[in-house]
């Protein structure tokens, strides 16, 4: 007997490596921010509340953004434990950080919404471990205002530096191992939010 095709990924789907009271997220800083979080499991004054701070739950995807952590100003990687149900509640209350026409009828009535909204998101093509892009999309989470503060100040439950993950899984990359390469990666899997998906999801 055949066996069945596998179905294909959803477009749009939050994977993320998770527990059931956490979620880890991805940012990367430079050392001088980077360094004092790790060490004291807390966003130091430098770190800037007043900005907005994207988080993201796909490791590669934060491999191609930061450029395997040897960007300027992004040559540390930080894995932020965050508590699930916060993370949830970000989500709960975000925005498309476009328009979107299946979420709202006009461009008048996204703004307005995106005005209103501490939290944004994006989706951006998910990649590869030779950080190629893939036909399905990854979530990134914008934070602002009491978004901001909440995550740094009541949501965050660890901070771990995995700098030297992210330059192991490249060496790995240069080498042509993929086996190697995909051993090492963080495991992430689908990630429900509590009540199920959001409205602004598009999928």
């Amino acid at each position: 007997m055949t066996s069945p095709l596998p179905l294909p990924r959803p477009s749009h789907e939050i994977r993320a490596r998770h527990t059931p009271t956490t979620v880890t997220v991805y940012q990367a800083y430079s050392p001088r921010i980077a360094g004092p979080a790790a060490r004291d499991q807390r966003f130091p004054a430098a770190w800037k509340r007043e900005r907005m701070t994207w988080v993201k739950p796909s490791f590669l995807w934060m491999m191609y953004r930061s450029g395997w952590a040897r960007k300027e100003g992004q040559e540390r990687v930080l894995a932020v434990e965050v508590d699930r149900a916060g993370f949830d509640q970000a989500l709960a209350g975000a925005c498309l950080s476009a328009h979107h026409p299946g979420v709202h009828p006009d461009r008048d009535a996204w703004r307005a919404a995106l005005r209103r909204s501490p939290a944004r998101v994006q989706w951006d093509p998910e990649r590869d471990w030779r950080l190629q892009p893939l036909p399905h999309r990854s979530l990134q989470l914008g934070l602002s205002g009491e978004a901001v503060r909440r995550y740094a100040d009541e949501w965050l439950v660890s901070v771990t530096d995995v700098t030297a993950l992210a330059h192991a899984v490249h060496e790995r990359v240069r080498e042509g191992d993929e086996a190697g390469a995909r051993e090492l990666l963080p495991p992430e899997t689908v990630y429900v939010p509590e009540g199920g998906a959001p409205g602004w999801s598009p999928a």
